[in-house]
């Protein structure tokens, strides 16, 4: 038989015995030899933001909630609209609102004097007008409370000859008033007035006159007011002569006609 024989475990005296275990160290070297470590600068990946979604959403309802505010407030304007247009129509149907009417009765001229001096330089009017007029409501159920009246007598051509007033008075339905008046002037005319007030006085048919009258009114209709509305009543047709000695003379105003206008007045502007 065949002796078998087993290494020794213990340590040679040359270090023999510590000879098997470099060879892991040995692997681990050429290991690294194998793959050595790259050089290369590692590139930064660039920063992206991620999406805010929620920003977006937001802003989002944002603009969705103005354009309902504003489109649910345009047609809260339109119903208004609407319902002020039915009312509006209503009482028209109902009442049957009428503008006032005024009449001229009569004109009568009693001074119409326009007088110069020597050396021309300065030429001075002095006038004096008695005139009635009539004043009608036609509405069954429109009141019409008027504040005092300014009264302004001129030539067609703009020329101011007398002026007056009346007192404010009250006219109630289906009423009809009748006042009278006196208007007056004494002023100095300058160059231009004067040149064509003289034309006008040489005209055989006379001076056509227009008067214009001025106020405020409040409407009222049962226990409904309205604010005050500015109103002017504008009468032309008139023809005046002047009067010879103290006999008053009579204007014709047979063809005169009195057109009444409403004068709403916004801000500066009035209409």
């Amino acid at each position: 038989m065949t002796d078998r024989v087993y290494p020794s475990s213990k340590p040679n005296a040359n270090g023999g015995a510590a000879a098997a275990p470099a060879a892991p160290a040995a692997a681990t070297t050429a290991g690294t030899t194998a793959n050595p470590p790259s050089t290369k600068p590692q590139l930064r990946q660039p920063y992206r933001p991620k999406p805010q979604y929620h920003n977006r959403h937001h802003r989002r309802s944002s603009r969705n909630l103005c354009c309902c505010c504003c489109f649910w407030s345009f047609l809260i304007l339109i119903a208004v609209a609407l319902l002020a247009a039915i009312a509006g129509a209503a009482v028209y149907i109902l009442y049957r609102p009428h503008r006032p009417e005024f009449t001229l009765t009569s004109v009568r001229i009693a001074k119409l004097n326009l007088t110069t001096t020597a050396d021309f330089s300065t030429s001075h009017l002095a006038t004096l007008f008695n005139l009635t007029l009539t004043s009608e409501n036609p509405n069954n159920h429109l009141t019409f409370s008027y504040d005092p009246f300014t009264l302004l007598l001129s030539t067609t051509r703009d020329v101011q000859v007398a002026n007056g007033s009346i007192p404010a008075f009250t006219s109630a339905t289906k009423n009809s008033t009748f006042f009278r008046s006196v208007l007056s002037t004494s002023q100095d005319l300058d160059v231009e007035s004067v040149k064509s007030l003289r034309s006008d006085l040489r005209k055989q048919s006379g001076v056509a006159l227009r008067l214009q009258i001025d106020t405020e009114v409040k409407l009222s209709m049962g226990k409904l007011r309205s604010k005050k509305v500015g109103i002017r009543v504008t009468c032309e047709g008139i023809k005046g002569v002047v009067p010879k000695g103290k006999t008053p003379s009579v204007a014709s105003v047979s063809n005169s006609k009195c057109n009444v206008d409403l004068r709403i007045k916004i801000w500066k502007w009035t209409f």
